[in-house]
């Protein structure tokens, strides 16, 4: 079994509908333009209010993923 280095991204996404909606898009995003993606930890989380109510959740989010080895 190899060793893993992983590299770490800060992203932020965001969601009128919940939280998780926030999470995914964000991942799925990363996952556009970033490869081998492994995890992600919930930095923090904030909203928008709009006359009373939630306007919308925005989550930050570290993802990593591991690195490509330099043969590849």
């Amino acid at each position: 079994m190899s060793d893993h280095v992983y590299k770490i991204v800060e992203v932020v996404g965001s969601s009128t509908t919940s939280i998780e909606d926030a999470i995914n898009a964000a991942v799925n995003r990363a996952g556009q333009t970033l490869s081998n993606l492994r995890w992600f930890e919930v930095m923090e989380t904030r909203g928008h209010i709009e006359n009373g109510r939630v306007g919308h959740y925005q989550v930050t989010l570290r993802i990593g993923f591991t690195l490509e080895d330099a043969g590849s």
